[in-house]
């Protein structure tokens, strides 16, 4: 995400996590960076870690409010260069123990909240013929794992809408990036762990697994600066192929987690 230096940003989910680390490389590069979160702390503490960096309250689950704030940064911030849309919700529920009503909040957050903002932002983008959009899927929509179903399938539906669009604006001078990172260390594993977690997960935060959120952005740098559309950082090439290549295997090593 070079040359940003006096263009606009918006990154989601910019209160913690790798939306978070973003927003701040980007502030340190110039970018004047609008960060939307429901974390008002996060939101307070983040911004005042630099001049360039403006905080805006956005529940990204509800239409009208990403469409006022998206104007409000239009109008106070400037026209949007890119938007990095990290924020997402992950609990962890067996599916029979899940409700309607709250894995149909999940994908009011995780899908629906991705659909809103990269509608709102599109339109100036292709009009302008200059853009970028980089949102976070996740491996989990592929590699899929018990407890997380609800999960995975918000995520896999974020992958196939991100990778549809990628191909509809080919060649519209807006360039789209699909970020599939592995389970990282950050609040967001957190939520998974205050929940019924999987075993593969506990297991990975008790050996010290879990990805390093700074070394997965490095690697989210490095995809956007060869334009990968699709970008697997950390182990997550390993988990798609293993689940694509042997998933008779891929579901006897998730589950025996569970014993």
């Amino acid at each position: 995400m070079k040359d940003m230096a006096g263009r606009v940003a918006i990154v989601t989910g910019g209160a913690s996590g790798m939306g978070q680390i973003i927003a701040r490389r980007l502030a340190s590069q110039g970018a004047r960076v609008a960060i939307f979160d429901v974390n008002d702390e996060g939101l307070q503490s983040t911004a005042a870690e630099a001049d360039n960096i403006s905080p805006f309250r956005c529940d990204i689950s509800r239409l009208g409010e990403v469409e006022a704030r998206v104007a409000e940064v239009e109008q106070t911030v400037g026209a949007v260069d890119l938007l990095v849309h990290a924020a997402a919700l992950m609990p962890s529920h067996k599916l029979i123990d899940h409700s309607h009503e709250a894995m149909e909040r999940l994908f009011r957050i995780n899908y629906f909240g991705t659909t809103y903002m990269v509608q709102a932002v599109l339109p100036g983008m292709l009009a302008r013929k200059t853009g970028r959009v980089i949102a976070f899927g996740s491996i989990a929509g592929i590699a899929l794992v018990p407890k997380m179903g609800a999960y995975c399938a918000t995520k896999a539906a974020v992958n196939a809408y991100m990778e549809v669009l990628q191909n509809e604006i080919r060649g519209s001078g807006v360039r789209a990036h699909l970020v599939c990172p592995p389970a990282v260390n950050t609040a967001l594993i957190d939520q998974t762990l205050a929940t019924d977690s999987p075993g593969s997960i506990l297991e990975a935060r008790k050996n010290g697994r879990l990805a390093d959120p700074e070394k997965i952005v490095n690697a989210i740098e490095k995809g956007v600066a060869r334009d990968r559309d699709i970008i697997y950082p950390g182990e997550a090439r390993l988990l798609y192929l293993w689940r694509a290549l042997f998933p008779r295997l891929w579901w006897k090593t998730v589950m025996h987690f569970e014993k």
